[in-house]
């Protein structure tokens, strides 16, 4: 098969309009939704993705809400909420990392199912008896949160380690049990034949369907990706994507200047449709990225894709942290341009530190660009979170703050 050459303009391209963040996203076709336009579109927007990340921290508001406000704009929450735990539309698992996903993808994590019971536990030694216990109690009490398994403690759940949440945790990693949705921040666990649709239990995929058709799936999140960028998107082995990359009909390509080990030009792959809609076309969308976003989530591949820094500091000491506790990336023309740390206080949104990366700003031109820009997403976030004024308290670099000054009172929130 001989290889497709992309510029890494191209690629960038390719990989914004794959990740639903340059053109549209189509809502989701559910009859269930149907009265709820923003549900099927955040739902629209996660099988576009392939998977949400899902994270305890809440600033502005949850990540996985983020991610559908990245793409969508200001979507009601409570049906970003509904699309992903209204009913069987989706569920929780481990894909990436912890993620939402789509309800059609059950089948697909056969594979890590049967791995886990091979292995006999999650995290932690799984008690016996626990396990017969939160499986006695889901048959005959329906279904239920860790509290109402009795096996809550104070404190966050998702690091609670009583017999009974290790033994949920272990179920759900096993598939015997399984979350569709959610109470407040509570898992609630249920069983699989109560909440997977039949057809989807039925199907029980062998190993290598599961991965070529994951990997197959990632391409189609990434547009174009490397070996690596295609096994962190489902969090498989290198060498699972090396005999599934045929399979699962990828093409070959290369893209100028991403270079492999010892300077060699690292091997990648795109998806044939990515291929057959480039370049991509449409509106670009100017917003703020949460930290654990699928165009981010990936270090190495930020840095390859967009030459840009991005590190999570939530769990840095504070006074080791350069940008800030949860710092949002800024991304506007199809590049990520800076950073901001935002928090609230009342009706106010604030930025703790806002910086700009130094090629935006290298020009008066390109610095009133982007103050404007960073004015634009500050204004959007702060009216979707319900807040009505906008305070940044550092900027970096200091002498565009009259640019920005200027430009958020032009949005009226400055």
């Amino acid at each position: 098969m001989s290889t497709h050459e992309l510029t890494a303009d191209e690629a960038r391209r390719i990989q914004l309009h794959a990740q639903g963040l340059l053109g549209r996203v189509a809502p989701a076709s559910v009859s269930g939704l149907r009265g709820d336009p923003d549900a099927r579109r955040a739902l629209g927007a996660l099988r576009h993705l392939g998977a949400v990340q899902l994270d305890t921290i809440s600033v502005l508001a949850r990540s996985h809400e983020l991610v559908s406000y990245a793409r969508l704009g200001p979507v009601g929450r409570t049906s970003v909420e509904r699309a992903y735990w209204g009913g069987s539309v989706a569920f929780e698992y481990w894909s990436h990392a912890a993620c939402i996903l789509p309800i059609e993808d059950w089948p697909l994590y056969a594979f890590r199912r049967r791995n886990y019971r091979r292995r006999g536990k999650h995290w932690h030694r799984t008690p016996e008896d626990a396990v017969a216990g939160v499986l006695a109690r889901l048959r005959a009490e329906g279904p239920l949160t860790v509290t109402g398994l009795g096996g809550a403690k104070k404190g966050g759940e998702w690091f609670d380690r009583t017999d009974q949440k290790i033994a949920a945790e272990f179920l759900l990693a096993t598939g015997e049990v399984v979350c569709t949705r959610r109470e407040g921040w509570r898992r609630v666990y249920d069983l699989p034949e109560r909440a997977i649709p039949d057809e989807l239990r039925q199907w029980d995929p062998d190993d290598t369907e599961c991965v070529t058709t994951l990997i197959r799936r990632a391409a189609r999140a990434l547009g174009v990706a490397t070996r690596a960028d295609l096994a962190d998107y489902v969090r498989v082995r290198g060498e699972d994507v090396d005999t599934a990359v045929e399979a699962a009909g990828l093409i070959p390509v290369t893209v100028a200047g991403w270079a492999g080990g010892n300077g060699a030009q690292s091997a990648a792959w795109a998806h044939p449709e990515a291929l057959a809609a480039a370049p991509p076309r449409g509106r670009h969308r100017t917003t703020l990225l949460s930290p654990f976003d699928s165009l981010v989530w990936d270090r190495k591949r930020t840095q390859r894709v967009f030459g840009f820094d991005h590190r999570l500091e939530a769990y840095v000491p504070r006074d080791k942290r350069v940008h800030g506790y949860f710092t949002m990336p800024l991304l506007a023309g199809g590049r990520l341009i800076g950073r901001a740390d935002p928090a609230r206080e009342g009706a106010t949104l604030v930025v703790r530190k806002a910086s700009l990366e130094p090629e935006a700003v290298s020009t008066p031109a390109r610095a009133e660009r982007t103050a404007a820009h960073l004015a634009d997403a500050l204004r959007e976030a702060a009216s979707w979170v319900g807040c009505d004024a906008v305070r940044v308290e550092r900027l970096d670099p200091p002498e565009l703050a009259a640019l920005l000054s200027t430009a958020l009172k032009e949005t009226g929130l400055g």
